[in-house]
This record gives C-alpha cells, structure tokens and sequence, in this order.
C-alpha cells in the first residue's frame, strides 16, 4: 500500500458539533434555498458565464427603456434578484470548493479503510488456507462479501485440546 495513511487526522466530537452548528447557522441564514429534481435542474433554462453580459444589458435596457418592459416582469424583483445572484455566487463557490475538498478527503479515507481491509482479508485467507484455526472463522466470516470468486478449500479444525 504506497499510497496508505495520507490522511491522519480525526475531529472531535466537539469540533464535529461545532461544524454542525455553523452549517445550520449557514443554512438558518439562506433560509430561501430550494432542491430541484434532476428533471427540473435539466429542463431550466439559466444564466450562464456566456450569458451574463446578456443580463448586464437587459438591465441597463430595462432601467432606460421601462415601457418595453411586459407588465408581468417586476423590475425591483428582478433587480432584487440580481443582487442575490451575486452575493450567492460567491457563497456557493466558497461551499462548492469547501464540499469537493471534503468528498475528495472522504473519498481518500474510503481508500485507505478499504485497503486495510483488504490487506486484512487476504491475510485472514491465507492464514486459513494454513490451518490457523482463529483465521478460519474469521476468513468464513468475512468471504461472503466476495462471493462471486471460489472459496478457499480449508483444512478441517482439529478440536484444541
């Protein structure tokens, strides 16, 4: 395992609380947010960076020429809404990178648990295939989760005196 132990770290339980808090804090502070479904996300139309000047000139156009403006589109909203666009897209790239960070260390841990625990497994079967006896039990306990691949023969166990 080259590549083991590059995380080493742990949080406490009051770090971990305290994280918490902040993210309910976070979150008591954006009470607006909302979940769209997938299908909702793929079917909206939105702004994009290519389409940003677009909007910069649709308001600029909008506040010089208000009778062009439909009767349904209120202007103070979408000004209102241009301002949270702004400010939320700061706090969602700040969160969006804070997120992938902690997935990838996430992802990495995974890694590190799952190649330990391979290590462990293969050890365990080898052990078996020699006869320990302890290493039998715990090899028949743990070889259901690779089902798919042959089993190793096992010698039977001699009751210990």
């Amino acid at each position: 395992m080259p590549d083991s132990n590059r995380i080493s770290a742990s949080v406490t339980d009051e770090d971990r609380a305290a994280i918490l808090a902040a993210i309910a804090t976070i979150k008591a502070k954006l009470p607006f947010l909302l979940s769209l479904s997938p299908q909702e996300s793929r079917e909206m139309p939105r702004l994009g960076a290519k389409s940003m000047g677009f909007d910069e000139s649709c308001a600029t156009y909008m506040n010089s020429n208000p009778t062009l403006v439909p009767a349904f589109v209120d202007v103070k909203e979408v000004e209102k809404d241009r301002a949270l666009r702004s400010g939320l897209a700061d706090i969602v790239r700040e969160l969006s990178s804070l997120g992938d960070s902690a997935v990838d260390t996430l992802a990495v841990i995974s890694h590190e648990l799952y190649m330990a625990d391979l290590a462990f497994y293969n050890n365990t079967r080898q052990a078996a295939k020699h006869g320990i006896v302890q290493a039998q039990s715990v090899y028949a306990a743990l070889s259901p989760r690779f089902p798919g691949r042959p089993t190793a023969k096992l010698a039977p166990v001699a009751p210990s005196s």
